[in-house]
């Protein structure tokens, strides 16, 4: 009963952190100016790391390193549950 209101929120969070983690860096993101290596900044100026932008490519980041392998948790036990129970 908990789950029958929540559950489709559950899917689609873990449908959005699906999409997140399978960008790939080299191929979208970078062309799109949204890459961790970018030109080194001049010597003596400092990176923004504060920007909007850099805290997102950070969080992309992030979830695509620590979220792999809870990801493939979560899918597998999600798909045996619709095979399942439909």
């Amino acid at each position: 009963m908990f789950f029958f209101g929540l559950g489709k929120l559950v899917y689609a969070a873990i449908l959005l952190t699906n999409a997140i983690a399978v960008l790939s860096e080299d191929r979208f993101l970078a062309r799109i100016g949204w890459g961790r290596t970018q030109a080194d900044p001049a010597f003596g100026a400092t990176y923004d790391n504060t920007s909007v932008k850099a805290k997102t490519v950070n969080l992309i980041a992030s979830i695509r390193t620590l979220m792999r392998i809870p990801l493939i948790v979560i899918n597998t036990v999600i798909i045996v549950y619709q095979l399942i129970l439909g």
